[in-house]
């Protein structure tokens, strides 16, 4: 794995998936899949990035290779 980390709502449920991939794991709760795509996406030093169940994205955390670093 090396893309960015999504948690995107799926069959009643969660699903965390790494960009362009298909499904790694599906949870029941959001919180357990987040938990998920955090550690992987701190093991990969890419995004996390969690949707709501509308599919908008919600929440994003950089751990590594931030595309837009902050300045000074």
């Amino acid at each position: 794995m090396s893309g960015n980390i999504h948690v995107v709502p799926s069959d009643g449920g969660w699903d965390v998936k790494e960009e362009g991939a298909r499904s790694t794991a599906h949870f029941r709760s959001q919180r357990d899949a987040m938990e998920e795509g955090r550690r992987l996406a701190r093991g990969n030093r890419s995004e996390h990035i969690v949707h709501g169940r509308d599919g908008r994205i919600r929440q994003r955390d950089s751990y590594g290779r931030d595309p837009f670093p902050p300045r000074g």
